[in-house]
Formats: C-alpha cells, structure tokens, sequence
C-alpha cells in the first residue's frame, strides 16, 4: 500500500505545544528517557520529552523481550545490579501482568561445557537467593527430563540442565505505556519524530534547544531550567554535535546485537532454553505465542547506530549455533520470518575492551548545573536508573520525594501486545490513532499492531475516512 508513509494528522504536535518553557526537558524516547518523565509527571513537574524517531522504535525495542537479572553476570560478581535488576523483574510481574510472564528457562548443561554442572547449581542458587527467594521456581532436570521438555536438544554429552525463572517481555509496548501513563497527567507532553539541536544555556541558567519536527520540517525554540540526556548508544554523538558548551569525551562501548524470529510451527518449543557457546557468550532461544526469538550476537559497530540491521555473519552465528544446541531443528534461513537488531549503550571501562563482559550499570554525569546525561543500564533498571535523576530535580523544586510512586501500575494499555492480539477493527485503529502516539501508518504496522488482517482493514479504515 502507498500509505505507509503518510501522515496521519496533517498538524506538527510540536506547533500545537501550549507554552515554550518547561521545567525539564527529556531527550530520548526509549525505556529511560520514558521512566524519567513517568517519575516526573507523578511528582506534578511539568515536563516535555523529545524523540528523534517513534519512541522505542530504537534500542528499546531490539532487546531479548526479557526482564531478567542477568545471570550471566554473576561470573562479573555484579551481584547488586542483579539484586536489584531481579527485584524489578518481580516488580513488573505485579504492575503490568497484561504485558510482562514470568517463565521457567532451561539452561542445558554438558561434559564439555565451560560452566561445569556444579557451578551452574551454584548460580541458580545465588540468582533464587538474590531475588530474596521471590523467584517462581529453582531446580535442576537430569538428562531423560532435559530430553523430554525441550524438542530437538542435543543429546550428546548432555548431564542435565538447569532451571531458573525470569520473565518475557513486550519490550517496545511497555515503554511506550509508561510514556502513555506519564502524559495522562497535567503539564506532561512527549514528541515523537521531534529532534533538539544547537542546544547552550544562556545568562538565566536556562537552556535553550531547537526542536524540529522531523516529518514536516517545522522547528520551534523552547526552554528549560533541567535538561536530561537519555539517548542511549547516542549519547556520545549527540553530545558532541550539539552542546558546543561541554567537552564531552566518549563514555560508551556501543555494541551491537541482533536476533532472529523463526516459526513456532517449525521449531515447537515448550520452554526458554539458555544456550553456552564455546566463545563464553550466551543465547536465548524464547517461544512465544506463535514464533520462536534467538539472540544475541555482540558485533562492534561505527556506522550510523540509527535503525540498524542484522549482519550476514551475525545470522549465520545464530542458525549455526541453534543447529548445533538443536541438530533435529534443522533451521535455516528458510525459517527466519523476521531479524531485527539494536545497540547496546555499553559504558567504557578504562580496563574493559570486551564487550560480553562489559558491566551493566549506568552512570549519570552532570557537566553543566542541572544538565543530566544518563549512560549504560539495562532495560530492567529503567525504573531505579531514573531515579538518580529525577530525584534531584524534584527536591530543588521543594517536593518530597517519593520512590514509591513509581510502584503503581500504569494507567494505560495498549491495544496489542505480544500476548494480546484481538482481531484488528476499524474501532481499534481509530483508539490507537488516538491513545498511542503514532504519527504515520509505518508506526501503525511496525510497533502498534501485530495483526495479518492489517492491510484489509486499513483500506476499509481509509475508505470510511475519505468518503
């Protein structure tokens, strides 16, 4: 269809603002920028967020589809940030059960794998116990019930495997509902497709930014007395291309990875399985309803980080490494129905080149007073990651600070998700035309519905529009 691209309100929202000056202006419209201003609008900060394309069109979007604690990184003796990233996890599972499941991962073990199976008894242990023992389940399946529960595994050499509990994901649709739930309130707005340039703080303590609409061309000036960062993997660049007042020097390792989509109908996986290359990496092979997702790779990349692609090399380490875990699969390209990749916003250890084992924890810097640039974290800590922020600036404006006001559900839901999927109606486009955010019919496909009957019922929807 010739419409993809088309607009779907004719009026630039950045002309339809009602006022010029915010009290916080947030750059970036991924899983942090969204927890920001979430935190924001529930202390009553009025506040604006900008994002250069759709929100979590980018890396929030291309993750693992996983709230996880990371086990993997255990072995770094990163046991806060796990602590932490599980109690989030757990968090989640209670604020937002429509869009986040917890499931039961199996982690296959055998003779000649680098993590011996007393070690990884060890770490399931240590992850149960570091989730306060709030984890759904802990265990262990000896070699005829690994070989029972999970099609097509290799059997040989196999002991046994591992089981833990760690939860999936609509990655992209919690995001833009916690960006949904923060402008529900008053004074709270977000842009999308909006860029900010030629940002400088002027005699007032103010900083003032350029937007532009990036579908219409149309820029306007604004202003506000914090500014906050949160442009993951292009923290870097932004910075240096458009703040002339900060000398800024690279903090991030960008990294990319990339995963496939197979069909479930080719590969009918029942449970997570928790693949151990030989190269001491991990990869996650996760069902969901209909199709099965394998990732990830860790690929150095300094191209331009916007809507990256998979490599050729990278699909080929996936299917490789799945036939070898799964030698009755027999997967190969045939199978993949969709690939998708995005970067990882890795913070630069002065000792650390490896990015597979690069920490995970962020870091927030402020080289100007009241200018925030929020670096590194995983999708988990959204929550906790924003509150090193918005903390400080909600208590120089005299409110108390309150971090349990985060910990209500959101107020807002998506029409689709990976785990609700109605039949697609007119009346559902025109409520997600309205509710969530897009600004053209390529959203609408992309990251708004997940439907086969799209094409028909946008025609019928354009039909009963144009008459």
């Amino acid at each position: 269809m010739g419409h993809r691209q088309q607009l779907i309100h004719s009026t630039s929202p950045l002309l339809e603002l009602e006022k010029s000056h915010f009290n916080t202006i947030v750059i970036g419209g991924g899983i942090v920028g969204a927890g920001i201003l979430r935190d924001l609008a529930l202390h009553g900060v009025d506040s604006l967020l900008v994002e250069k394309k759709d929100f979590a069109s980018q890396t929030s979007n291309s993750s693992s589809k996983m709230l996880h604690g990371g086990i993997r990184y255990l072995e770094n003796f990163d046991f806060a940030l796990v602590h932490e990233a599980l109690s989030e996890k757990n968090l989640w599972l209670k604020l937002a059960p429509h869009i986040c499941k917890e499931k039961h991962f199996y982690l296959p073990v055998y003779k000649d794998s680098l993590r011996p199976l007393w070690m990884v008894r060890l770490g399931i242990y240590l992850y149960d116990f570091l989730s306060n023992f709030k984890n759904a389940t802990r265990g262990f399946a000896d070699k005829e019930k690994t070989l029972k529960e999970i099609i097509h595994i290799k059997e040989h050499n196999l002991s046994g495997s591992g089981i833990y509990s760690d939860a999936i994901v609509d990655d992209g649709k919690l995001t833009l509902e916690v960006i949904m739930d923060a402008i529900n309130k008053e004074n709270t707005c977000a842009l999308n497709y909006t860029s900010a340039s030629d940002i400088s703080k002027d005699n007032n303590g103010h900083y003032k930014l350029t937007l532009r609409d990036e579908l219409t061309d149309q820029e306007r000036t604004v202003t506000c007395e914090n500014l906050v960062i949160a442009t993951g993997p292009f923290t870097d660049r932004f910075m240096k291309e458009n703040l002339a007042q900060v000398q800024w020097s690279d903090k991030l390792l960008p990294s990319k990875g990339s995963h496939i989509w197979v069909r479930r109908t080719d590969f009918p996986l029942e449970h997570p399985v928790v693949l151990t290359p030989s190269d001491g990496r991990v990869i996650f092979v996760i069902p969901h309803h209909d199709r099965v997702l394998i990732g990830t790779t860790e690929e150095e990349v300094k191209d331009d980080f916007f809507d990256v692609t998979p490599s050729e090399n990278e699909i080929d380490y996936l299917l490789t490494n799945l036939n070898e875990f799964f030698p009755g699969a027999k997967i190969g390209r045939d199978n993949i129905t969709e690939s998708f990749a995005g970067i990882r916003p890795l913070v630069m250890e002065d000792d650390a080149q490896n990015r597979g084992k690069t920490a995970r924890e962020h870091k927030v810097f402020t080289p100007l007073s009241k200018l925030y640039v929020i670096v590194g974290g995983k999708y988990t800590t959204f929550r906790t990651m924003a509150q090193d922020i918005t903390r400080e600036i909600i208590k120089a404006q005299n409110i108390s600070y309150n971090p349990d006001k985060t910990k209500v559900p959101l107020s807002k839901k998506c029409q689709y998700n990976f785990f609700h999927k109605p039949k697609l109606t007119r009346e559902i486009i025109e409520k997600i035309i309205k509710d969530e955010l897009p600004r053209t019919y390529d959203d609408l496909e992309k990251r708004r519905i997940h439907s086969e009957d799209f094409d028909k019922v946008l025609t019928e929807y354009f039909t009963k529009h144009t008459l």
